[in-house]
């Protein structure tokens, strides 16, 4: 069954065909609707009914998040799109130029992880104030107390 809306869209998908065809669970994609990163019309009976084009969102939203892109982030590029349409090739392109900066960083962050974990093991001190991988070089006593993520000790 095919609905269409005001502006022309066709709504033809139910959630379940969806999840199908995209491997993303039914609360997934409920919940990507509640966040406004997908949309549906509704049928007479209640059901939701998406667009064949929310299967390329769903496709852009899980990749980007594969890469470390925030949930808020992601949302806010699809709705600088024009008329919220969906993301092109072009735009993909455009977006993951500036995404591969922060996807190195991560990389070399990891890398740095490695490379002082053998430092660590058999260790089991975990000492604040001795531990290259946790504090490299007490730097942390600069900063005063509290606690202080790890992907900040692996940038020293």
């Amino acid at each position: 069954m095919e609905q269409q809306c005001g502006e022309g869209i066709k709504f033809s998908l139910s959630v379940g065909e969806v999840s199908k065809r995209s491997g993303v669970a039914v609360s997934a994609l409920h919940f990507y609707e509640a966040e406004g990163l997908i949309h549906s019309s509704r049928t007479a009976g209640n059901q939701r009914r998406y667009p064949r084009d929310v299967l390329r969102r769903i496709s852009f939203i899980r990749t980007a998040q594969r890469v470390g892109v925030p949930l808020a982030e992601i949302a806010e590029t699809l709705r600088s799109l024009p008329d919220g349409r969906t993301p092109t090739r072009d735009d993909w392109t455009r977006l993951s130029l500036a995404w591969r900066a922060r996807l190195d960083e991560r990389i070399r962050m990891l890398e740095r992880l490695r490379d002082k974990l053998d430092d660590c093991i058999g260790c089991g001190c975990l000492s604040l104030e001795r531990c290259r991988l946790r504090n490299p070089a007490d730097m942390l006593a600069a900063r005063g107390p509290g606690a202080v993520w790890l992907e900040s000790d692996a940038a020293g």
